[in-house]
């Protein structure tokens, strides 16, 4: 049964009494149109992270399981198996994660928190939750050590301490070692925090726990004392043992290494400086900086690797960091892109008393993760197959197109790969555990990243995996400046001059068009053929704002507008460009006037088989202005179209003709007789230098008005308001600079706009998915109001005005200030004809008007389904005129049939309401207010369980959908407060329901609000742990066995457990049941979110107890497998002995 409500009645009466009475032959409101979708459809949650863990801090490997864990400074754990499998965990504290230990072979992972917390991880399911959690009170915790199968974790204070917890039940040991008790009468002062803790591979019994000041010490753990002492000058940074328990080496604070001879504890038995100059003279070589990790891994069959990290000479100013890798006599340097956070060397066996045979380095870096092959000469890297270069340049802009074409991958894919790096390793990825899920989701996707060096990368993103297909360097077009006279000013272009503003990409032509920052447009066509373009085509377009004539325009209405007479020629520019681009807005000789702010390059240009520059539309300066950035762009590929906007208005260049069509302000797009027509409040000089993207004023003070978006305007300029905003910009600027000036400008913007989201105050901020930045440094309030920037293009093909019968190319022009116009397209016939003869442009008045800026608009038939715009099949456009011929029988590119077109619905969205309008009478019949308080940053018509609604994200952090074409609300949820402005930037919705944004610098977050994707969510997603044999101990040796040579076990149950060691102080720490613990289930069923916690309880709990009988199957077998081994031994030792020997 249909639900009743109110709020849709309520509309219903407010948009009909609004709109006009509908023309005979429109759609009949009181008929309806059938909709499927329900709220049932949709549910929201997150599916999988993509890209480099952001902030990393630590890592740690399993060895049998084959799995990587990256912990951060924001306490996130990024979990890394085979290439596909990954999963991403948060600690709710967001504590930084100072260390990572695995259970090795179980299936858990302790972490160690800045905030001196440890936690307790289940691997065994596919989304990791936390089992115990254990919160200390009086100590900070600095290191932490759990020996190869043992379950208690020796956990080091900064006191000096050494508590040890039980990690099956997350308890305290009464066992606790004092750093006074420790070190006696060896040094006079506290020796600082625990730096190491470590057992003797060959003996459980002794530990070695390292202290900062340069103390370590070998404690007994049985008869609770100390065996040695060893004093070195030096702080100590880390320790490692050799593998037979005899020798162990210290890294220190003044880049030595010394090894110790574990039964001399006086001096060391051999100190070095890897990276010091040695003197002649015989003294001690100079400091070099800190060596902060070494390890010590030994061979079978030759000389041991010493890994180690820092310890370069101070005199190696500006160097990268480096690791160095000793092999015998050997030592290599290897130069890394970012500083060491931490490397791991991985090795054939988990047990720390055999040869260890390592095999590789994994190395973690500030913004990469490199694995160094140590069996190949060189040690080349490994090809990594994680999605780890999203960051590579920041990223400025975001698309995601799901269910599209399926030959579109295996495209990008075989253009994509003669793309690739050579000398890589050419052994297998070393971390290949973990299996992939087996979900249903077979849709091919693709995720599309414009960056800030002008690059574009393509991703498939199929079956949650992320894996780059293609790169386009669109900075190649244009010459690059080589010295510091030919850069330009930072008040024209910013220091990332090639920065991706938007992109339109048309999946069924592969035709790419592309908008930077420097107010440049470049087409691509895609080929699977190499060319060599000698001239690269290049049209200059002027832009001007004509304020003179804002009052009165005298274009419009029905008439196909005349270029203005400064625009530019229509005919490609082939001739030779300026000899060097004018460093300020004002030269000596006058204002800088028809100059671009990119040189496009005059040499060849060599186009690889991809994606291959078509022509290139360049804004220029028009008398001292520079050009305003463009806010929005389309392309049509069965018409060869493309059209953009800024502030100043609109233009439409045919890129077959290579032709200027269409070149007109704003305001000269209304009809003169057209109510909704703005007219400027406050014109100024026209010489008065430009801002970035401005905006005008809405004219109305309705309720709306409560929160301003970006693109609103305000009723009266404020200076101190401009001033506290141009302040807060520097400063965020200063704080920015490992990014472009885009991020630091937009976080800036936005950040002010969150601090005051109701106050009514003027704002001077710009257009969300614009991301304009001022050009000149006098940018005025006044100036932001005398514009109306051009926010969203579509093509389609409908009824562009009311007394037509059949549907006709049309563009839909959408503004800042909420107006929605249509211009009539007429276009030559095919053939020649095309090529020879014009395409003709007609203006036909506003067709509605909502409040807050349009950011998307769309066309439905009268069944409620979407109607695509028009497009031509791809064709490779360097094949032979044969293969073009065959490609074009096989779809002409002439506009869809219009039979059976008799009635549409145009469905139209702004920062605060979204309309359906009825073509062709032109009624607005549905309309919903989707925010009072906030305004919408993103908005997509996408297709959901066979039918269309409305998605939109707004600033409060809401998602919400609606249904088409009654907009009726199906979803509405309080997912992400919008904290940063890259999320406005880079969120978008996809089909099926998809959306991703980024939710970090270098990471991908990816989400669905469709119900069944939540509901078969466990079944796609990977698993991380799988059952693997433990390889079998070393062998001891008949001579090591008959001598006692081999390694010592200790009954560490015996020696920490409550009967011999007691009970820890209670407030030393505490413990909390983690949400992943039966105790942690229930005590959230019993909150506040308890009903909706009890419906997952049941799965849980079974998951849970299937777990631990696994776990408890798993400690039968050992246990009878132990039985019969001793039994076996049992009967070898007395087969052949006689009964006197018994």
């Amino acid at each position: 049964m249909k639900k009743f409500n109110i709020r849709k009645v309520l509309d219903g009466l407010t948009a009909s009494s609004s709109s006009a009475p509908a023309q005979p032959g429109t759609p009949r409101e009181n008929d309806g149109v059938p909709e499927t979708l329900q709220s049932e459809h949709f549910q929201l949650c997150k599916t999988v992270r993509h890209g480099f863990p952001y902030q990393p801090s630590s890592m740690a490997f399993d060895p049998v399981q084959k799995i990587l864990a990256v912990g951060t400074q924001t306490g996130a754990l990024r979990l890394f198996g085979r290439a596909g499998v990954e999963s991403y965990c948060q600690h709710e504290s967001g504590a930084a994660v100072i260390q990572l230990q695995f259970l090795i072979n179980e299936g858990a992972l302790v972490s160690a928190l800045a905030d001196d917390s440890v936690h307790l991880w289940n691997l065994r399911q596919k989304i990791p939750a936390i089992l115990h959690s254990l919160k200390f009170n009086r100590e900070r915790i600095t290191y932490c050590h759990l020996p190869f199968q043992s379950k208690w974790l020796y956990i080091g204070s900064e006191r000096g301490n050494i508590h040890i917890v039980n990690v099956e039940s997350f308890t305290l040991s009464g066992y606790v070692i004092m750093w006074n008790k420790a070190i006696e009468l060896s040094t006079k002062t506290h020796p600082g925090p625990v730096v190491h803790i470590s057992d003797n591979p060959m003996d459980e019994g002794k530990l070695l726990i390292g202290f900062e000041c340069g103390v370590v010490v070998l404690w007994d753990l049985k008869s609770k004392k100390a065996d040695y002492r060893y004093s070195y000058d030096e702080a100590i940074h880390s320790v490692a043992w050799h593998h037979e328990g005899k020798q162990f080496v210290c890294s220190h604070s003044d880049g030595t290494l010394t090894t110790w001879n574990v039964r001399v504890p006086a001096k060391p038995g051999q100190i070095i400086t890897p990276h010091g100059k040695q003197p002649k003279d015989g003294r001690k070589p100079e400091p070099c900086k800190p060596i902060l990790k070494v390890e010590y891994k030994t061979t079978r069959a030759g000389d041991p690797f010493m890994v180690l990290s820092g310890g370069l000479s101070y005199d190696t100013v500006g160097r990268r960091a480096c690791l160095t890798v000793m092999h015998g006599k050997s030592t290599t340097v290897l130069e890394m892109d970012y500083p060491i956070v931490d490397f791991l060397t991985l090795c054939e066996t988990p047990y720390p008393n055999d040869f260890q045979e390592p095999y590789a380095v994994v190395v973690l870096l500030e913004k990469d993760l490199v694995v160094i092959d140590l069996g190949q000469i060189g040690y080349p890297i490994f090809e990594s197959p994680y999605a780890l270069s999203i960051h590579e340049s920041p990223v400025t802009c975001c698309e995601y197109v799901a269910d599209c074409p399926a030959e579109l991958i295996p495209a990008l894919y075989s253009v994509g790969s003669r793309q690739k790096r050579q000398g890589y390793s050419k052994k297998e990825w070393p971390v290949s555990g973990g299996n992939w899920g087996q979900g249903a989701q077979s849709y091919p996707e693709i995720i599309i990243t414009g960056h800030a060096d002008g690059s574009i990368k393509f991703w498939d993103a199929s079956a949650l995996m992320l894996q780059v297909l293609y790169k386009l360097k669109t900075a190649k077009v244009f010459e690059r400046a080589r010295g510091k006279e030919e850069q330009p000013n930072a008040d024209i272009v910013d220091e990332d001059p090639f920065a991706i503003q938007t992109l339109f990409w048309c999946p069924e032509s592969r035709m790419l068009c592309v908008a930077g920052v420097s107010a440049h447009v470049i087409i691509y066509r895609f080929s699977k053929q190499e060319v060599t373009t000698e001239v690269v085509q290049l049209l200059e377009l002027r832009m001007p704002c004509e304020f003179n004539d804002l009052d009165s325009p005298d274009r419009g209405g029905e008439q196909t507008p005349t270029l203005p007479a400064s625009a530019a020629p229509c005919s490609p520019q082939e001739a030779e460009p300026p000899n060097q681009l004018s460093t300020g807005g004002n030269s000596s000789e006058g204002p800088r006037d028809n100059i671009p702010c990119l040189l496009v390059r005059s040499s060849p240009l060599k186009q690889s088989p991809g994606y291959q520059v078509e022509l290139v539309i360049q804004l220029v300066w028009v008398s001292g202005e520079p050009p305003q950035q463009i806010t929005s762009l389309a392309l049509n590929s069965s018409y060869s179209l493309v059209v953009f906007g800024n502030s100043n208005g609109l233009a439409v260049v045919d890129y077959l003709q290579k032709t200027l069509l269409f070149n007109m302000g704003t305001l000269e797009l209304y009809s003169p007789s057209d109510p909704c027509q703005r007219q400027p409040r406050s014109p100024r000089n026209p010489r008065q230098p430009s801002g970035g993207l401005c905006e005008s004023n809405d004219g109305s003070n309705n309720s709306e008005d409560r929160c301003k978006s970006p693109t609103s305007g305000s009723n009266s300029p404020c200076n101190s308001d401009d001033e506290r905003k141009q302040n807060f910009i520097e400063k965020v600027k200063l704080k920015s600079r490992r990014f472009s000036k885009t991020v630091a400008n937009d976080f800036a913007k936005m950040s002010r706009k969150i601090s005051s989201p109701t106050e009514q105050k003027p704002e001077l901020d710009v257009k969300d998915n614009a991301f304009s930045r001022s050009r000149s440094s006098s940018v005025t309030s006044i100036d932001r109001e005398s514009r109306e920037a051009v926010s969203s293009l579509y093509f389609c093909e409908s009824f562009p005005r009311k007394s037509d019968s059949l549907v006709s190319p049309c563009l839909l022009v959408g503004t800042t200030q909420g107006s929605v116009m249509m211009l009539a397209v007429c276009l030559p016939p095919g053939g020649d004809q095309r090529l020879q003869q014009p395409v003709s442009f007609s203006s036909c008045g506003t067709l509605a008007r909502l409040v807050g800026g349009i950011l998307t608009m769309a066309l439905l038939d009268a069944t409620g389904s979407l109607l695509p715009p028009s497009y031509e099949t791809w064709y490779d456009p360097n094949a032979s005129d044969e293969e073009k011929e065959k490609g074009r029988r096989r779809r002409p590119a002439s506009p869809p049939s219009s039979e059976g077109q008799d009635a549409q619905f145009s469905v139209l969205c702004s920062e605060k309401q979204a309309k359906v309008v009825a073509m062709p009478s032109h009624t607005c019949i549905y309309k919903h207010n989707i925010t009072e308080t906030s305004f919408v940053l993103r908005a997509d018509v996408v297709q959901m369980a066979g039918a269309y609604c409305l998605a939109c994200f707004c600033a409060n952090g809401h998602i919400m959908t609606l249904s088409l074409p009654s907009l009726r609300p199906l979803l509405d949820v309080n997912y992400l407060p919008l904290t940063d402005m890259r999320i406005a930037r880079t969120f978008c919705f996809s089909n099926l329901g998809q959306a991703l944004y980024l939710t970090s610098p270098t990471e991908i977050q990816r989400i669905t609000y469709s119900q069944e994707t939540c509901d078969n969510l466990q079944e796609m997603l990977s698993e991380l742990f799988t059952p693997v044999e433990t390889p079998e101990a070393p062998n001891r040796g008949f001579f090591k066995g008959l001598f006692g040579g081999g390694a010592q076990s200790l009954d560490r149950e015996d020696l920490f457990g409550e009967t011999t060691a007691g009970k820890a102080s209670r407030s030393l720490a505490q413990h909390i049941p983690g949400p992943g613990s039966m105790e942690g289930m229930k005590g959230a069923a019993s909150g506040v979110v308890g009903d909706l916690a009890r419906a997952r309880i049941a799965l849980d709990e079974r998951g849970q107890k299937l777990g631990e009988l696994e776990e408890r199957t798993a400690a039968m077998m050992a246990s009878a497998e132990s039985f019969s081994k001793h039994a076996h031994d049992m009967m070898l030792k007395y087969k052949d002995k006689k009964w006197y020997q018994l």
